[in-house]
């Protein structure tokens, strides 16, 4: 899997690209000198490693520290970090294992301070605190772009792969996926490995671990995202969801005291978590993407001692003896006394003929990162009219060779914020079919065209495309909870609808002390600040249900 040394001019140690690279000031240096301590390191010492939980944050004050990746004979370069630059990335503030191996190239000196009292500075001391996570969020942008990370090999056609893949880029972790169909040495290196093509695909990490076809919670276990909860404990709060409702409830439960768990059967953001750009969230003039908003929010909610747990799959929930539980796909059950259900929407598929086969090989559900490379000056086809339409759009025309969004209604500004709309029509590249509708798609396996009808023309159009995205609306995740609370005749949950012998609050379903909020919600604003609002407003609904006049009403 070597590569031979990485080492490209824009990874060097003399420049700060995006401020992944600055350099600390001699009195941010002084401020954090007394919680660490100051060791001597020479040529080939290894400070961490690659696949283990990185527990200090590092700040070279002599000498110069390479971060690797496979580390070894055939290790390749990502970065050379001279005096008062910090080490690490992300995974350092989240939780999960390190993605380089940091080893000393020129000796010197260095000063190693706890990662918990790091956390704890920067939340005293907001400049340093913003300086470490931009840099550390514009880290793993690099590592993901440069295929850093563990890799993924299977087949384009693979549901298997598709699964993978889809988690890995949901959740932000720097991977390369090698395409059986496309590298002639990946084929090579299986049968090196003696893994037979039934067992793909495989996921290597560490040039030595290899999972063969794993489930995602497996690969979680693999590269040492945060563990499962143990199930045995009542805690105060237990949040389904991890979108930007759940994420919000997460903050404000755990700031204010509340023993918090956070689970998500896929990634922390939730459907925000793949828009390219979010352009009307309050105080981010320039906007802000949705992996960086929920990345942010996960940071937030550790600091305040949540625990965020992926992947959780909750599949039931059940009243019993002055708490609820939560039931999970793995069997275990995880108990609180108060449930935020925050579970969201899922997008909502298109009716047409043979729509399953193209899933993952053409036809997508989100814009991000891992899409924009596919699309790489090609054409691509949007299906949706609203703001999720309108983002993708700008974001996928950085990339494709051009865009073509089918819209139903006649006019996108009916069901566009104005300002997308005006972006839509300022960019080049990007054509809207208004009064058209998507009849059928062309192609072996792998997509290669759609046929739409134009319903004010009255005849076909055949327009070739390898990437059909789909936003034209979405479904509540709300199958886990039939037969438990009241839903509404499209699923989604019904709250604050009281009654002579149950007081419900606002958010609160029928089962006092279970509160819905954001998208899944019955009634409520789909817009990421009203769901960040719900999210912050339903925990002091909790603290109000479990004051000494309630606690009767407890299940």
């Amino acid at each position: 899997m070597g590569h031979g040394h990485r080492r490209g001019p824009h990874m060097t140690e003399t420049l700060d690209l995006y401020g992944a690279f600055p350099r600390l000031s001699e009195a941010q240096l002084t401020e954090l000198s007394p919680h660490g301590e100051h060791r001597a390191v020479l040529p080939g010492h290894v400070l961490f490693r690659e696949g283990e939980p990185t527990t200090e944050f590092i700040v070279v004050l002599a000498g110069k520290v390479a971060m690797v990746e496979g580390h070894g004979p055939d290790e390749q370069t990502i970065a050379v970090h001279g005096p008062r630059r910090f080490l690490g990335e992300l995974s350092l503030l989240t939780g999960q294992a390190g993605f380089l191996t940091a080893v000393v190239r020129e000796p010197g000196e260095v000063l190693a301070v706890p990662a918990e009292q790091v956390r704890a500075l920067v939340t005293r001391d907001p400049a340093l605190g913003d300086l470490i996570l931009r840099a550390y969020l514009a880290r793993r942008s690099l590592l993901i772009g440069l295929g850093a990370g563990f890799r993924i090999i299977g087949s384009r056609y693979s549901a298997d792969c598709r699964r993978l893949r889809e988690f890995a880029a949901r959740n932000r972790l720097p991977h390369r996926w090698i395409d059986l169909e496309e590298d002639e040495t990946a084929g090579t290196l299986l049968r090196e490995l003696r893994i037979p093509p039934e067992d793909t695909p495989v996921v290597i990490w560490r040039g030595d671990k290899v999972l063969r076809n794993p489930t995602v919670g497996e690969l979680a276990k693999a590269i040492g995202l945060p563990a499962p909860v143990p199930g045995d404990r009542v805690r105060d709060l237990v949040i389904v969801g991890a979108g930007p409702a759940g994420l919000a409830a997460a903050v404000y439960g755990a700031s204010e005291g509340l023993t918090t768990v956070v689970l998500d059967a896929v990634a922390a953001g939730g459907q925000a978590g793949t828009s390219s750009r979010i352009e009307n969230y309050l105080g981010f003039p320039s906007g802000l993407s949705g992996a960086e908003l929920a990345e942010r929010a996960v940071i937030q909610a550790h600091k305040f001692g949540a625990a965020l747990t992926i992947p959780a799959k909750a599949t039931g929930l059940r009243p019993a003896n002055g708490f609820y539980g939560v039931l999970l796909e793995d069997g275990d059950t995880v108990r609180g006394h108060a449930v935020i259900i925050a579970t969201g929407a899922r997008y909502r598929k298109l009716e047409v003929p043979e729509l399953e086969k193209y899933e993952g090989s053409g036809v997508y559900y989100a814009a991000t990162p891992f899409e924009l490379r596919m699309c790489d000056r090609s054409p691509v086809v949007i299906v949706g009219g609203g703001n999720s339409a309108g983002q993708a759009a700008l974001y996928l025309s950085k990339s494709a060779s051009s865009v073509h969004m089918i819209v139903r209604g006649e006019d996108v500004r009916a069901s566009m914020s104005r300002y997308l709309a005006d972006e839509l029509d300022r960019t080049p590249g990007i054509e809207i079919k208004h009064n058209t509708e998507v009849r059928e798609l062309i192609g072996d396996g792998t997509l290669k065209g759609v046929r739409v009808y134009d319903k004010r023309a009255g005849e076909f159009l055949e327009i070739p495309t390898r990437a059909m995205f789909v936003f034209i609306g979405a479904v509540p995740h709300t199958d886990w909870l039939e037969g438990t609370v009241p839903l509404d005749d499209r699923g989604f949950v019904i709250t604050g609808q009281s009654t002579a012998w149950n007081a419900q609050l606002p958010l609160e379903s029928d089962h006092l002390g279970v509160f819905a909020v954001g998208d899944v919600r019955s009634g409520s604003v789909k817009r990421v600040a009203s769901a960040v609002g719900e999210g912050a407003m339903a925990v002091r609904l909790v603290h109000e249900r479990f004051t000494p006049g309630n606690r009767q009403r407890r299940p």
